[in-house]
């Protein structure tokens, strides 16, 4: 058995290929997922598919087919070219394979170094596969050593004391384009997921009001009735009136298209900032003068800047992952030899048992004593 992650991050994939690559929902995924484990050489998968990277994660018999499986499956989903994808994805193998998902779910591979929501996306994304039946004991395995990498990665460094995530890179943004004046301002985000309520919980802390836009009304209200007075809801259907009122948006939804289209626009002498934190792009091609838009891979300069200032401890870091590498190579080859070791004890006392018998029958040893 091998394990593999074919990768497609924002690494080695520009912003326009992962929106095509990224899974919009889990019936996309699982759909995916039963494709992958029908292959008699793949068995188990699971799929991380985040605004900055789809990982697919595998237990296999074979890496040189499960490899160019998922190219075709990924080539067929996308409608991308099958080189192209072969030219720009990344495959790790075996050990390089734990390495990456060790690296990954500590947060060291993300695009913002030191983030604290990935570690919580790989479970989940663990958890939707073993649900379906695509994921077991194999996987679990490694995720479970993943987890506990992360874990000490984060006790032994500095490298998430202050955990920082997209969205706090975008209000930090915000925060640089206008100072002190974003504090009283209106700040619109839409969405409900948990990069739109971490963006409000830092517009909050630089002393902006807030106004929460999504499908489901009693879903928002739920997810921000623990953020004060200074939050309020309302639902998509009113989004015109708003992006037409206040200049400064966020949004991280999961609409498999643009939300915001130019033809929502009706005062176009206001001057906006925006941030699309979104794969695929919430807002479609603009050709407003007055319009400063961030999209996601806009913001890699700050997480740069993020990353050198934490390179000293992504390089301490770096040897908790190899430490930990090595201790479930250590755990695996234990495992794998307990079986002979169980089975071994066995012989010895059937053949022990075997003897005595024969023993007793010869009359070699007496049946009282």
């Amino acid at each position: 058995m091998f394990y593999q992650v074919v990768s497609f991050s924002h690494q080695n994939c520009a912003q326009p290929m992962r929106e095509k690559l990224a899974f919009i929902d889990e019936k996309e995924e699982i759909v995916m997922l039963n494709e992958l484990t029908s292959l008699d050489f793949i068995y188990e998968a699971f799929i991380v598919s985040t605004c900055n990277r789809v990982d697919i994660v595998l237990a296999t018999r074979d890496n040189f087919s499960s490899w160019h499986s998922v190219l075709g499956l990924m080539t067929k989903k996308s409608g991308l070219n099958f080189y192209e994808l072969k030219e720009s994805g990344k495959q790790y193998n075996d050990e390089d394979a734990v390495i990456h998902m060790f690296s990954v779910v500590s947060s060291l591979e993300s695009l913002v170094v030191g983030e604290s929501q990935i570690t919580g996306q790989v479970k989940e994304a663990f958890t939707l596969s073993y649900k379906n039946g695509t994921a077991a004991k194999r996987l679990n395995r490694l995720l479970s050593y993943a987890i506990r990498c992360a874990a000490e990665v984060r006790n032994a460094t500095n490298i998430s004391k202050k955990p920082i995530s997209i969205s706090s890179v975008a209000v930090s943004q915000a925060v640089s384009i206008l100072g002190d004046n974003i504090s009283g301002m209106t700040a619109i985000v839409i969405g409900a997921g948990e990069m739109s309520i971490l963006a409000v919980k830092h517009l909050l802390r630089v002393g902006c009001d807030v106004v929460v836009i999504a499908r489901d009304i009693d879903r928002t209200n739920k997810a921000v009735e623990s953020l004060g007075d200074n939050v309020k809801t309302d639902t998509i259907g009113n989004i015109k009136k708003y992006i037409n009122r206040y200049r400064l948006l966020f949004t991280a939804t999961t609409s498999k298209d643009p939300i915001i289209t130019e033809s929502l626009i009706e005062n176009r002498s206001l001057d906006r900032l925006w941030f699309d934190m979104a794969i695929p792009k919430d807002i479609a091609p603009m050709s407003l003068e007055k319009l400063k838009l961030f999209r996601i891979d806009d913001l890699r300069n700050i997480s740069e800047l993020n990353h050198a200032l934490r390179e000293e401890q992504a390089v301490m870091a770096a040897d908790i992952v190899t430490k930990h590498k090595d201790e479930f190579y250590s755990w695996l080859r234990a495992l794998s030899i307990e079986p002979v070791i169980k089975q071994m004890r066995l012989n010895v006392k059937d053949a022990i048992d075997k003897e005595l018998r024969r023993a007793i029958d010869k009359n070699y040893v007496p049946l009282e004593f």
